[in-house]
């Protein structure tokens, strides 16, 4: 089936999804949740088989453990289910309404999209994610993955669309696209007029094509060359915590901090111990010669190295001479993801928050809490780092329009 007749197919859906109550999407989510428990073996076997070329095709370890599933993650990917049919339905809040003086009742209200197309690399969970979200918001989803998980997507996909039959839902609400060609990428974004927005999630390069090359609207989701900023004014206990997690809890994700710049004043007090952490954790430190001169470990930092977004047990560090300096640092190198500064000065976090372009700026908290889950939003769709529609994890309401709705009694306008 071409993209083109999916895309009609899917137009079809949406409109039935248009009118679907909260509690019909609700039961097709706790559907797909019991679905995808049910039939846990079957996603593994068929994940196991994209493993096993992966790893022939010499995918990275990085790629391989976000392609990777497991009864734990399936359990995992089957709650953020649950818990999206306890969020609260956008579709149809009131954004704002006011009675005119004339009479007329102006209510702006939110409404879905229609059809969504998500063209994303490697991470299965994301089939998941992503039929969810649409499905909460009203919208049907076309889903073009990445042939490194071709298996597990088609049995996810089956598993998720028998689940919607089974409670009254269009199978079509939820659509695999072909991946073993580029054409199919090609006419996706081609599809202006049946499609009504598209969300590209995964690497720079796969980003940078969907924008460029798309005629559909694009919502632009963003690598993360995140940064902690440790402050003169630092708790060195907390930003030793803070660091290392934003680092080490899971080394494949966006928002896992990739750099990390030191102030100058406390650089001899903190360095060694972190140096020392990191290296219990594995971690390759790439380092200018300040850094590198409280370990012999040190790797020379290049330019490139504070430029990448490593995603592997490697960072980059470096040690500033003030906040200013920091915050040039991070606007020069970040890529508007989420940026971290640990301090216990006051004036120093709100300068940082105010003076730093991200998505999401923490104050004394990990870099890894930018997370639709983490933000109580539900799993996301990605985390937008444009500035236009939506901004940050992108949850239920960024999946939706609005529209004005006016009420009169016979108005004219003279």
């Amino acid at each position: 089936m071409s993209v083109t007749e999916q895309a009609k197919r899917a137009r079809v859906a949406a409109d039935d999804l248009v009118t679907a109550t909260r509690a019909t999407k609700d039961a097709g989510l706790l559907a797909m949740a019991d679905a995808l428990v049910a039939r846990t073996a079957e996603i593994v076997a068929a994940n196991a088989a994209d493993l096993d070329a992966g790893r022939a095709n010499g995918l990275s370890t990085a790629i391989l453990d976000r392609l990777a599933l497991n009864e734990k993650r399936i359990e995992d990917m089957a709650q953020a289910l649950r818990e999206m049919a306890g969020l609260a339905d956008p579709v149809g809040e009131v954004v704002r309404g006011s009675t005119l003086p004339n009479g007329l009742e102006l209510r702006q209200v939110r409404v879905p999209f229609g059809v969504v197309g998500i063209i994303y690399e490697a991470r299965p969970n994301v089939t998941v994610d992503a039929a969810g979200i649409c499905l909460k918001s009203g919208n049907a989803a076309l889903l073009r993955g990445s042939s490194s998980a071709a298996h597990s997507n088609a049995v996810l996909v089956e598993v998720l669309r028998d689940a919607l039959v089974g409670v009254g839902l269009p199978a079509d609400a939820v659509q695999l696209l072909d991946a073993s060609s580029r054409d199919s990428v090609k006419e996706l974004m081609r599809a202006r007029g049946l499609v009504d927005v598209l969300i590209p999630r995964g690497g720079a390069d796969l980003i940078r094509t969907v924008v460029e090359e798309s005629t559909v609207p694009v919502i632009e989701t963003g690598v993360g060359n995140c940064h902690v900023y440790v402050d003169a004014a630092a708790d060195l206990d907390k930003a030793l915590a803070v660091a290392v997690n934003s680092k080490t809890q899971r080394l494949s994700t966006c928002n896992t901090a990739e750099s990390l710049l030191v102030h100058v004043d406390v650089a001899a007090a903190f360095l060694p111990k972190l140096l020392k952490e990191l290296r219990d954790a594995g971690v390759t430190v790439h380092g200018t010669p300040e850094v590198a001169a409280f370990s012999a470990d040190v790797v020379p930092a290049t330019d490139e190295d504070f430029a990448t977004e490593y995603l592997s047990a490697d960072i980059s560090v470096a040690v500033v001479g003030s906040l200013d300096a920091a915050v040039a640092h991070i606007k020069r190198y970040g890529t508007g993801h989420t940026e971290a500064i640990v301090t216990d000065s006051a004036s120093a976090a709100r300068e940082f928050t105010a003076r730093v372009d991200a998505a999401a700026v923490m104050v004394n908290a990990s870099t890894r809490f930018t997370d639709g889950g983490q933000f109580g939003f539900g799993a996301e769709i990605g985390i937008s780092t444009q500035k236009l529609h939506a901004r940050g994890p992108m949850g239920l309401p960024e999946l939706t329009s609005t529209k004005y709705v006016v009420t009169g009694d016979g108005h004219l306008r003279g």
